[in-house]
């Protein structure tokens, strides 16, 4: 199998930051190359070099295509060559349609007029190839995740793709369409189109990777080939984080108090379809120090039932009650479940746990400002303690508390959302997917700010899609479906297979 591409002793500096140093790796033609890292490790960076989001000139080192050396530009470029990047936050028009989408600069057209029966017709093949079945004509805005992403890898067919580049294609899909995407990785790599995969989801690497390089800290670790039987996830793990992580959660000693948080008889209305029940009659308890996982496929209404909770921020013609301490908490309002002592960590934190383009300082206080305010205004200074503090305790990677968050890795960022509730000293705090698009490395230090939030006689509820985790982390399972609660297992026994089982007899 010849070398389709090398990046020989890549390096790039951005200013105080070293973000690749002499990395090197080699893809060979016809394969899925993964490349596994923790979060800020370097993984999106070198691919922008590669696709000259970062042009020749901007770093040192040399990148071989096809047996030549290239030297691109900017992206279009890289795509002349038939290398295409598909980034984690897709590039989609959501008001175009899925054909205007898949050609948007590359339009068919003559003389400046663009024909719409070639561009139909074209996309519809495109289509057919990626396993979707909508019209052409289909706005993108109407489709899930998983079919913007087809539309996405659609697109880079369109553009005779030899090099196909997907950063974290995964993260935001569930778990049926992550297995008919990695499929059609199989299926492309059969029609002789060569991947590079980005992902923290070390069961998918296993299952689509032909080889796998691994980055910690912006230089190469190792090249690992898949088909010499040496590819497994505990030798992944000790070259990402450097250690061996034969626990994958931090032993914590479980110590159960009175009961702190209780939920009653709760009942909550979809939002504009009053005849939807989102969750229906459910009643749920933590106690002071404990983890309670909940568990439920996708739609089950977990999130809805947290955000109901917390400030009645889902659902209509909500009824039930909220206790905590034995006594009856208001929590009608954002303000006042804050006041009431919960917190709750969305799992969409870009959208609605962090505002972007603020700094870390700012967005650490931003729920809890009267703390760092004096007569009605914010102190800079002791906000600016507030944050230091955080980012101690936390662990928080940045050289600055002044930096704006959207410059930090994705378990930084998770971290910045904790600091964010912390601050507000709450009794209970509701973790929905806390660890969602962290690698494994920060996924261990959110564990252990868990475990010290339970020893400290916090209430933890967390909401997760990954089994191993609420199984590593949790007291307690509720298991949840439709919007009620089917089953309740302590630690000792719970298991995947019992999890499964409740939910598919109901």
């Amino acid at each position: 199998m010849t070398t389709l591409l090398e990046m020989r002793n890549i390096t790039k500096t951005f200013p105080g930051v070293k973000a690749l140093d002499d990395v090197s790796i080699a893809v060979r033609e016809g394969e899925i190359h993964a490349i596994c890292g923790e979060n800020g490790a370097g993984k999106s960076t070198l691919m922008k070099v590669l696709s000259g989001v970062y042009p020749a000139g901007s770093y040192e080192g040399e990148i071989v295509y096809d047996g030549a050396a290239a030297e691109f530009r900017d992206i279009r470029d890289s795509e002349d060559r038939g290398i295409i990047i598909i980034h984690q936050e897709l590039a989609l028009v959501p008001l175009l349609s899925i054909a205007e989408n898949i050609y948007l600069g590359n339009e068919r057209a003559q003389s400046g007029v663009i024909n719409w029966q070639e561009t139909f017709q074209q996309t519809e093949g495109l289509l057919k190839k990626v396993g979707l079945r909508e019209a052409p004509g289909t706005l993108v805005d109407s489709l899930g995740v998983g079919k913007q992403q087809l539309v996405e890898i659609a697109k880079a067919l369109s553009k005779n793709v030899r090099l196909l580049i997907l950063d974290e294609p995964t993260a935001a899909l569930s778990e049926s369409d992550s297995q008919a995407l990695l499929d059609l990785l199989l299926e492309l790599k059969a029609q002789g189109v060569t991947s590079i995969i980005i992902s923290h989801k070390l069961n998918e690497v296993k299952r689509v990777a032909d080889s796998v390089t691994v980055i910690r800290d912006g230089a190469t670790i190792s090249t690992i080939d898949a088909r010499g039987g040496d590819l497994t996830e505990d030798r992944i793990v000790r070259d990402m984080v450097g250690r061996d992580m034969a626990h994958r959660f931090p032993d914590r000693e479980r110590r159960a108090g009175e009961v702190l948080f209780e939920l009653k008889n709760w009942n909550v209305r979809h939002p504009e379809h009053r005849d939807r029940q989102m969750i229906r009659d459910l009643s749920m308890h933590v106690r002071a120090g404990e983890v309670v996982g909940i568990a439920g496929l996708m739609g089950s209404g977990r999130t809805e039932l947290a955000m109901s909770v917390f400030g009645r921020s889902y659902g209509r013609d909500i009824s039930g009650e909220v206790l905590i301490h034995g006594k009856p908490a208001d929590v009608s309002t954002v303000d006042r479940a804050i006041a009431a002592g919960l917190a709750y960590v969305t799992e969409d934190r870009k959208s609605l746990g962090l505002i972007l383009e603020e700094t870390i300082q700012r967005n650490t206080t931003l729920a809890n400002l009267g703390a760092v305010a004096k007569n009605g205004v914010v102190e800079d200074y002791r906000e600016t303690e507030v944050a230091e503090k955080y980012r101690r305790d936390l662990n928080i990677r940045t050289p600055s508390v002044f930096q704006k968050v959207m410059n930090l890795s994705g378990g930084n960022q998770q971290k910045v959302v904790l600091a964010k509730w912390l601050f507000t000293e709450p009794e209970v705090l509701i973790l929905d997917e806390p660890t969602r698009g962290i690698d494994v490395g920060a996924k261990y230090e959110i564990y252990g700010i868990i475990n010290e939030l339970s020893a400290a006689g916090k209430a933890v509820i967390m909401i997760s899609s990954e089994m191993p985790e609420l199984l590593g982390m949790s007291d307690r399972i509720y298991v949840m479906n439709e919007g009620s609660f089917v089953g309740e297992l302590n630690a000792d026994e719970a298991s995947q297979e019992r999890i499964m089982s409740l939910i598919v007899r109901e």
